[in-house]
């Protein structure tokens, strides 16, 4: 699973390198917008004539990847580094599968990590019940629920995290690289 989507990692970083050269900050508005050149991205890497790369630009999923990675301070994530940094590394390997094969499993190992923090922690996963159970004597019925009680229990939740400050995750936020400009590719 976590291969797969280093490939499409891979990919995606290569279709869209220099994006960020193309994108256009305009502050008239409170919340300000982003704005790609597609024209200017299409023509300095020669792909003017790509019929697929032209309709993924024009696509909304694009739209809404412009809006989501155009601004120039947020959280930088794996896809961010591979866009800034791994551009030679992409395009040495172009050509040698095995390292290709080496980086994709990489890629793969960061998104695993990503994803599970922590590995010492492992969920066991709880066995389904076998044929018949339930017409086993010993075990007993799921008992009722007081509704009074479980009640009582929510509003004791809800006058504790009343006074409590709001729980925050706390992503770090940075100024994104913006990469090599687009006429190097």
């Amino acid at each position: 699973d976590k291969e797969v989507r280093a490939i499409f990692l891979r990919l995606f970083a290569q279709l869209f390198q220099g994006y960020r050269s193309c994108l256009q900050l305009i502050r008239i508005h409170a919340e300000p917008v982003i704005h790609f050149h597609k024209a200017a991205f299409l023509g300095q890497r020669g792909l003017i004539e790509n019929d697929f790369l032209t309709k993924v630009l024009n696509g909304m999923a694009f739209a809404g990847f412009v809006s989501e990675r155009g601004p120039p301070f947020r959280t930088c994530d794996l896809f961010d580094e591979l866009v800034a940094f791994e551009v030679e590394r992409i395009k040495a390997e172009e050509g040698n599968p095995p390292k290709m094969i080496k980086h994709v499993r990489e890629l793969a190992e960061q998104l695993f990590k990503n994803e599970n923090p922590n590995p010492h922690i492992a969920f066991q996963k709880v066995p389904r019940p076998t044929e018949g159970s339930h017409l086993r004597v010993h075990i007993l019925p799921f008992p009722w629920i007081n509704e009074c009680r479980v009640q009582e229990l929510l509003q004791e939740g809800l006058t504790r995290s009343q006074g409590a400050p709001p729980a925050t995750r706390g992503d770090k936020k940075c100024v994104v690289p913006a990469g090599p400009p687009v006429g190097m590719f």
